[in-house]
Order: structure tokens, then C-alpha cells, then sequence
């Protein structure tokens, strides 16, 4: 194409990123129909629309493969802040925990889970999910029947699929029995034909409901997880996505068992894989174990997260150092304005100062991490220097660590923050994940863009990595076309959607046109337009000239254009044949 014949769209003049890893080049993209037609030098047919890239990156649309917006999906038409930073397709039911299957029975014990294992209010999900659904096909039938802006594609959950299957029995993690396992493994397959993308599991020791049980599928026998993944075998579709126990256990014995399941299934696997902040480099050997066994025909992708792994902290946000406290107790429901002229009060601050945090959820109890804490401000840094951290300052100005933290926490009129790097930050550095970046066999994600509303605001991991990775690092960098790379072509690829994240004819026409010189991410701010009030963390960014789903631009200049393009992704999507018209 492009010697006559008519585009929706024509994308003239930019820097085209194809997501291939390739070379950019300056030319055309012409789409029609909802795919790409053309990518070249000059489009010379007529198009009904046209956007001028001059001087700015046109790249594929990006695939967070990590996202849970399974709650979200069904409630909202927009699924951000991910649309905001160039994703244009998302994947849920990450980590065994979702709304399907679901009995109407069990609907508050999976809300108290998610509330849990996800920071997502409980309010947030009575209010908002209709549950129009019980199976896990009828889930995805509401998700299609809804509008949205960009597509979702789903895995299979464990913790529902289990508490389905088993009931209560699932809930006190009891072994499931041989019919059990034959009543899952049929789930399986019945989810797989409808439409899921995989299968998801976590075995991570601080995944607990609000009131701090562990998990239904913390623990579950080995033989379960293969059973299950036996369909997706059968099937001949799927991916198997873990969160593993480590810390808690060692990278050899929980890799040792999600080889196992992969070889019996033989289907690909992705694993949450994230670094130690201090300490000997102990994740050398979980990638020594991931080389040998993809090198006897496996298939592992180590999932990581380009920037440090931690929360925020705020008096208005889920967790904070002094959110177990006793004296804040009182505090913790009240809003933002109703809670300062007590912070604010000296007596009140010199009282909680004292005080020792009481037990509570794991996540709120990792909240005096304070070597690896640091004031969160305007712009936001991911990098913060060693002697800003909450315990270097507090050594510098002969102070306390907890009057170091209020004080922060007190800045901006009570809406300051702290960042708590708990991982990815190997001697206060992000030196160490550029060659985990650069590995052939690891995949970006673990956006979260859809949990931990109120904790995390990892979504916008697309802009940090083209803003700093690319174009602001001291040091060396990653390439446009690494990065690009990274966002597009190898998540899609990795989940076997193969119909998107390349800029070549036939691909589906998801599109991004950014302007990366001027392309700027903002401090997250807090939002209350969750269902019911309900809070969360939102991070807008700059530089994004459109985004394109399906041929139609949902986002122009960093803002939503009101269309709703996105579709349910069912099932694998194969490398497009392209046939010229």
C-alpha cells in the first residue's frame, strides 16, 4: 500500500520505533480498518485523518502484562493511569487473585482478599463490581459487554478457581483431593476456550487478606499447580504466571518446583523477579538456574519492574511509619483535613514519636525501612541519592528517623511523601537492573495500575523508562529501540499476543506518537474517583500526542479523547498474515 489507495489514518514524518528492536527510521504509518497497512517512506494514497509526527517517536502501543484490573475492568470505561503512559493493552488475574470464579456466596470472601493481597478498599468493590457473573466465562461476557478505552486480556486466577472448587476447604488451605484436581483442571479448560490467556498463582508469604490470613493458594502442593497447568498442555494455549516465595524461601527450591509445573505442562512461565537492595548479589544464581533451564527447551521469562520495588507513603495513603501506631489509630479514617490539627498538634507528635508500631498487615509493618527511604517530591526521583535517605538525614541533623519521617510526611501541608525502596535498588543504584533489562529472557511489567491503589503508582513505568533509561540517565543507557522493545514486541510476544506490538502491515494498530524531549512524569497525586469516594495514587505524564487503539486515538496531548475502542483479548492472538489490498 501507498500508491493509491485510502487510509483511515496517516501518522506522517515521525521517527518510527517498530518495536522490533530495529533501527528507527523517519516515515509513514498508514492504518485502515483497525490495522496497520503501511510503514515506510512516504504514504502518497489519500487518508481521512492525519497526525504530523515531525519530530516526534511513533512507537507501537505498549503491553503491561501485570496489572490487576480485574476489579477496575468492570467498573470503569478508563482503565488509568495505564492508558495515560502509552499502554494500550493490559493483562489481569496476575498473582491468583480476581473475581472469577465466583459463586454469589463467596463474593465478601474474595473481596476481603483482594482487600487485602491488593490494597483495594473493600468499599471500592461492594460498590463497584455489579457481579453480573459466576463462571469465569460469564466474567469475561461482562468485561466484553462493557466499553473501555484500551483491551484486557485475562488469566485464569487460582484463589478463586480454588475457593470455587473447594469452598471452605480452599480457604483453610486444606490439600485438594483427587476430584478436587479434576474439578480444576476442568475449570481450566473450560476457561482457556473461553477466552484466558493463562493461568496465575502466588505463593508469597505476605499476600494475606485484610485481617491477615494467608492466602488459598499460599502453599498449595505442587501437584496442584501442575494439574491445573496440565490443561493449558492439553490445550496447547496459556501461560503460567507466579509470584514465588522468596524471601521467605530460597530462589533454588521455588524455581526447583515452577520448573516442574512448566515441564509438565509444557508451557511458558513469567515470575515476579525482583533484587536485594544490601547484601551478596544472590539472584546470579536464580538466573544461572533460568539460563540452564530454558537452555533443555523450557520456557521462563523473570518478570521485572524497571525502577525500584516499594510503596508511598502519606498520612493520606494506605501505609505510612506511623500507621500501626496507637495514637494514630484514631486518625486512620478520618480525611487528610480532618487529621492535620492533630498531626500538626506538638503534644500529639512528641507522643507518637515514642511509640513502637503494634502488629499488623506485612506491608504495614515494612514501613520503618528507613536506610531505604527517602522524601517523595516534585519531580519525582527514583533514584534518590544514599544521603537522602529517612536514616542518612536523620544522621546528618542529629535527629531521630521518626522525626525525620513526620516532618516529611508534614511537608506540603500534610500531603508530603516518602518513597520505600524494598527492592531493585542494589546499593542504593538501578545500575544492576540494566543488564537485567538487557537480558534476552526477561520481560517488563508489573504495572499494578488496578491494586495497591492507595500504596503504589507503578503504572507509570512506560515514561520512567524512556524518560530515564533512555534519555536522562548519567551513564550508560538503553537505546530507543531497546526500550521500545521492552514495552511493546517482548511482553505481547511472551503472552502470545502476537497481533500486536510491531509497527508492520497487518499488525492491529495500536500506536503511540510521543514527544520525547519534552516528555515529563509528574508527582503522583491522590484521587477520590474510585467507586463509593474511594482513594488512589494517580501519575499523569506529558509528551504523549496520541494514543492509538485499534486505529482510533483515545488520547490526544495527554488527554482522553472519550472514544472506547477497547475490547476483551480471548485467547492467543497469532502473527498476522498481511495480505495487500
Amino acid at each position: 500500500m501507498g500508491t493509491g489507495q485510502p487510509a483511515d489514518l496517516v501518522i506522517a514524518g515521525g521517527t518510527v520505533v517498530d518495536g522490533t528492536g530495529a533501527e528507527p527510521y523517519v516515515g509513514d504509518v498508514a492504518i485502515a480498518g483497525g490495522r496497520i497497512v503501511y510503514a515506510g517512506p512516504r504514504f502518497t494514497g489519500p487518508a481521512r485523518d492525519r497526525i504530523d509526527a515531525g519530530g516526534r517517536i511513533v512507537t507501537p502501543g505498549f503491553v503491561d502484562i501485570h496489572t490487576h484490573y480485574d476489579g477496575q475492568a468492570a467498573w470503569s470505561e478508563e482503565l488509568s493511569p495505564s492508558s495515560s503512559h502509552g499502554v494500550t493493552t493490559v493483562v489481569t488475574g496476575n498473582c491468583g487473585v480476581g473475581f472469577a470464579p465466583c459463586r454469589t456466596a463467596d463474593h465478601d470472601a474474595l473481596i476481603r482478599l483482594m482487600e487485602g493481597v491488593e490494597d483495594i478498599p473493600g468499599v471500592v468493590m461492594a460498590t463497584g463490581l455489579p457481579w453480573t457473573w459466576q463462571t469465569f466465562p460469564e466474567y469475561l461476557a461482562a468485561l466484553e459487554a462493557k466499553p473501555r478505552d484500551i483491551d484486557v486480556a485475562c488469566l485464569l486466577p487460582h484463589s478463586p478457581l480454588r475457593v470455587w472448587t473447594m469452598g471452605e476447604r480452599a480457604l483453610r488451605r486444606e490439600l485438594a483431593t483427587p476430584d478436587d484436581l479434576a474439578e480444576m483442571r476442568r475449570l481450566a479448560h473450560e476457561a482457556l476456550a473461553a477466552g484466558a490467556i493463562g493461568f496465575a498463582t502466588s505463593r508469597l508469604n505476605i499476600h494475606r487478606t485484610k485481617t491477615g490470613e494467608l492466602i488459598p493458594t499460599y502453599g498449595a502442593d505442587p501437584a496442584e499447580l501442575a494439574a491445573i497447568c496440565e490443561a493449558l498442555g492439553e490445550a496447547g494455549t496459556g501461560v503460567f504466571q507466579a509470584v514465588l516465595d522468596v524471601p521467605f524461601a530460597s530462589w533454588e527450591d521455588e524455581l526447583a518446583q515452577l520448573f516442574t509445573v512448566v515441564e509438565r505442562s509444557g508451557r511458558p512461565a513469567t515470575f515476579t523477579f525482583a533484587l536485594a537492595n544490601g547484601g551478596p548479589r544472590n539472584w546470579d544464581g536464580a538466573l544461572a538456574m533460568v539460563d540452564a533451564a530454558n537452555a533443555r527447551g523450557l520456557e521462563i521469562w523473570p518478570q521485572v519492574l524497571p525502577r525500584p520495588v516499594g510503596m508511598i507513603s502519606g498520612w493520606a495513603l494506605s501505609t505510612h511509619p506511623f500507621c500501626l501506631c496507637p495514637s494514630y489509630q484514631p486518625l486512620a479514617a478520618l480525611p487528610l483535613a480532618e487529621q492535620l490539627p492533630t498531626l500538626a498538634d506538638p503534644a500529639f507528635r512528641d507522643r507518637i514519636l515514642a511509640e513502637m508500631p503494634q502488629p499488623g498487615h506485612p506491608l504495614a509493618m515494612l514501613t520503618r525501612n528507613w536506610e531505604w527511604m527517602f522524601p517523595f517530591g516534585d519531580p519525582p526521583v527514583y533514584e534518590p541519592a544514599p544521603d537522602q535517605s529517612i536514616a542518612a538525614l536523620a544522621r546528618a541533623q542529629g535527629r531521630s528517623c521518626e522525626a525525620v519521617a513526620y516532618d516529611a510526611l508534614m511537608a506540603r501541608d500534610g500531603k508530603g511523601m516518602i518513597l520505600n525502596t524494598l527492592g531493585n535498588f542494589h546499593e542504593g543504584r538501578l545500575d544492576t537492573l540494566l543488564p537485567l533489562l538487557r537480558r534476552p529472557d526477561t520481560v517488563v511489567g508489573l504495572g499494578d495500575g488496578g491494586a495497591h491503589y492507595a500504596a503504589i503508582c507503578d503504572a507509570s513505568y512506560p515514561t520512567f523508562l524512556l524518560t530515564y533509561w533512555v534519555r536522562d540517565r548519567a551513564g550508560e543507557r538503553l537505546s530507543l529501540a531497546e526500550a521500545v522493545h521492552l514495552l511493546a514486541e517482548r511482553p505481547a510476544r511472551v503472552m502470545r499476543l502476537e497481533d500486536r506490538g510491531r509497527i508492520a502491515p497487518g499488525y492491529k494498530a495500536d500506536l503511540n506518537v510521543i514527544d520525547l524531549a519534552a516528555l515529563t512524569l509528574h508527582t503522583p497525586e491522590i484521587r477520590f474517583d474510585l467507586p463509593g469516594g474511594g482513594r488512589r495514587l494517580d501519575q499523569g505524564a506529558t509528551g504523549y500526542v496520541a494514543t492509538i487503539v485499534d486505529g482510533t486515538v483515545i488520547r490526544r496531548d495527554d488527554r482522553a479523547t472519550g472514544a472506547r475502542p477497547g475490547r476483551v483479548v480471548r485467547g492467543a492472538q497469532p502473527v498476522p498474515a498481511f495480505v495487500p489490498a
